[in-house]
């Protein structure tokens, strides 16, 4: 008898939800775009109440195109946006204020103030982050702040805080279950990375309750059922961040295997195995708690990957759609010296600059459309190769290949010029849905549907390999005008206030 599972993926820009077989064959889909609220520049947040609705929508839409009824379903895998943060009330399930995006700036003067004062070297100790707005401590920190009366109601033990993964788990088991895992927990800056427990100096310093954060269980753990939402009694048996979902998805399962997703942001994420290294400018966190193991990963966040091509699109109107990138950066054989550094909301790994601005530089009366677009979509390369050097300098891994995913990775141009930059084969796989594959995978496993780690890893399967085609020191003079350009984004808010 056939197995389904439900893949419920809450992204930044798009709830979707998916219905595959135990042969991975995708039956069902559904997608949603999420609205994006801009109090003030710098700012980004999302109604909660429209993810947890949206996010329904499209369960029930991708059940409905697949045909299947939710008591057919073996098992549910959930991933999500990570270091997203919101704060609700435990008696009614109202958010308090809205649900603060992960590459929102709201925080930054707590942040700042946190380092001033020292605390940022006991956060890095404990939590291997580099203390920064990014994360969700501070954004709950932000909320408690700002909402009056809200540091009290939270110390009565009224207000539950989390990332959006407790959000949906607890609405979607009908408030039965308060939960996170390790891949979302250790990306808020409030788990101690070596005990995969909340942190009490942390919290006390901080001055977040407890009590009002989630329990951390095992990434296949049983984290309660959706029967109270679709009438028959499904369970969550795996959830993953979607960074780690999508490591998990690309089959890199073994230390030293490296996968990059080129999403709205770009993230790096290499296997660490039982071990927490800390590369300079990267970030150690918890890849997935599986079958009682823990296993760590180095990863790299860049802002801009897509949401450089959102800004060809929308802002300049070079190009009419994201995919028409490839085509037109094909058009010219080099940018001729022209560099786009895309620090719109500042640099992140590994240089952790919140003051860079976006340069773009290296014109002359040459220059047109076609060479900006082209350094964008080089700009994606570069960025990666930062993450690449300073991931490899730290851990002392040698990376034998680069698994990509997102929707960029279509790109043939983008897939290529990644190799020769990097001088390692670039691997793309069938099936570019890394994270939400890497979710229904996990969540198959913990269900019995996959007997082994081994059945999973062989679901993996290359569509197409990108081997360098250019020379080393080809490669390395290119890099070198990225470096020089990236230079000059730095500290530019504070230069010009």
């Amino acid at each position: 008898m056939p197995q389904y599972i439900l893949g419920v993926d809450e992204g930044t820009t798009s709830a979707r939800a998916f219905v595959m077989d135990e042969d991975t064959n995708v039956l069902g889909f559904g997608q949603a775009e999420l609205t994006q609220l801009y109090p003030r520049p710098g700012w980004l947040e999302h109604d909660p109440m429209q993810i947890l609705n949206t996010q329904l929508e499209v369960m029930r839409a991708a059940l409905r195109t697949a045909g299947i009824r939710p008591e057919q379903l073996s098992a549910v895998g959930l991933t999500n946006q990570r270091e997203s943060a919101l704060v609700w009330d435990k008696a009614t399930g109202r958010p308090i204020y809205n649900l603060i995006v992960w590459a929102s700036r709201h925080s930054d003067e707590i942040v700042a103030q946190w380092v001033a004062s020292g605390f940022g070297d006991l956060i890095m100790e404990r939590t291997g982050l580099v203390p920064d707005a990014f994360y969700a401590a501070s954004k709950i920190r932000w909320i408690l702040d700002a909402v009056p009366g809200a540091q009290e109601r939270a110390e009565r033990g009224e207000l539950l805080a989390g990332t959006v993964d407790s959000w949906l788990i607890w609405n979607l088991t009908g408030r039965t279950s308060f939960c996170t895992e390790p891949s979302n927990a250790s990306q808020t800056m409030m788990m101690n990375l070596a005990t995969c427990e909340w942190d009490d100096d942390l919290l006390a310093h901080m001055r977040i309750p407890r009590s009002m954060l989630p329990e951390i269980v095992a990434s296949d753990a049983e984290f309660g059922s959706i029967d109270a939402t679709f009438g028959a009694a499904v369970p969550i048996t795996a959830v993953l961040g979607d960074q780690q979902a999508g490591l998990f998805g690309q089959a890199a399962l073994h230390p030293g295997q490296v996968k990059m997703t080129y999403g709205t942001a770009g993230v790096l994420n290499i296997n660490n195995g039982p071990n927490a290294f800390r590369p300079q400018g990267l970030t150690p966190s918890a890849a997935w708690n599986i079958g009682g193991q823990l296993c760590y990963e180095t990863e790299g966040v860049v802002y801009a990957m897509g949401k450089t091509m959102q800004w060809l699109r929308d802002d300049l109107q070079l190009i009419h759609a994201a995919p028409d990138s490839e085509w037109y950066a094909g058009q010219v054989s080099s940018t001729e010296g022209v560099y786009l550094v895309p620090a719109f909301t500042g640099l992140a790994a590994p240089t952790w600059d919140p003051s860079a601005r976006a340069v773009l530089v290296g014109m002359s009366n040459a220059t047109n459309r076609l060479h900006v677009i082209r350094a964008a979509v080089e700009s994606m390369v570069f960025q990666t190769r930062d993450l690449v050097d300073a991931a490899v300098l730290g851990s002392g891994f040698d990376i034998p290949e680069l698994r990509v995913d997102g929707g960029a990775v279509k790109n043939d141009l983008l897939c290529q010029l990644q190799a020769d930059i990097l001088g390692v084969p670039v691997a793309r796989p069938q099936n570019s849905e890394a994270t939400i594959f890497g979710a229904m995978l996990l969540a198959g496993l913990s269900a019995g549907v996959y007997g082994s780690l081994d059945e999973v890893e062989a679901k993996w399967v290359v569509d197409r390999m990108f081997e360098p085609q250019i020379s080393r020191d080809q490669a390395d003079s290119m890099y070198a005008g990225w470096t020089a350009a990236r230079q000059l984004t730095r500290g530019w808010t504070n230069q010009v206030a």
